[in-house]
């Protein structure tokens, strides 16, 4: 194959690569006005926001929720029950008092959207094996769970997991790193 000839393959190739990313680029889904919108910069958005900003209107009506204010109302309230986290102390999966407060929130969120369903988290630190930490977390997401149950909330829409040490939020090897691993996490799935 001549010089000329393969130069010209290999571009044919690469305008073909080209093409095929292009083709595969990710569609705009339409969502709810204001939600999704570049422009929309209203309550909810952020980290608990993503999952239900680009929901349907036949999702909101099953949780309940009509109004574009029902609708902030909720993804407020959604990113807040995310973001707190339930601590516990080393080797522990006992619930503290502030724990307890804290799952009493999430209970009264949860009483409020009952067709939520909650995944529970379980973390640890690094220290123990691998094996001892993944038993820790089952253990303290088990626990939370069990409060929430006793709280009144429906077990059928809680599931828990272990991370055990896999997923830490903090990397240091000091005591307020490890603190911040010590942890239940709540997703919120719908």
């Amino acid at each position: 194959m001549s010089r000329s000839l393969r130069g010209l393959a290999v571009f044919a190739l690469l305008a073909l690569v080209v093409m095929s990313v292009g083709a595969c680029a990710k569609k705009g889904v339409p969502t709810a006005p204001g939600f999704g919108d570049p422009a929309y910069t209203g309550v909810g958005e952020g980290i608990g926001a993503g999952a239900y900003a680009g929901m349907e209107d036949v999702r909101w009506r099953e949780l309940g929720i009509t109004s574009e204010s029902e609708k902030r109302e909720f993804l407020a309230k959604a990113e807040a029950f995310e973001n707190r986290n339930v601590y516990f102390d080393f080797d522990s999966y006992m619930l503290s008092d502030p724990a307890k407060r804290i799952l009493d929130e999430k209970a009264v969120f949860l009483r409020q959207y009952p067709r939520v369903r909650v995944t529970i988290e379980g973390h640890c630190d690094t220290r123990g094996t691998a094996e001892y930490n993944l038993a820790l977390g089952e253990r303290r997401a088990n626990s939370a769970m069990q409060y929430l149950v006793n709280s009144g909330i429906n077990g059928q829409n809680l599931t828990t997991i272990s991370y055990g040490e896999e997923r830490p939020v903090a990397f240091g090897d000091d005591e307020a790193s490890h603190a911040k691993n010590r942890r239940a996490h709540f997703v919120l799935n719908y």
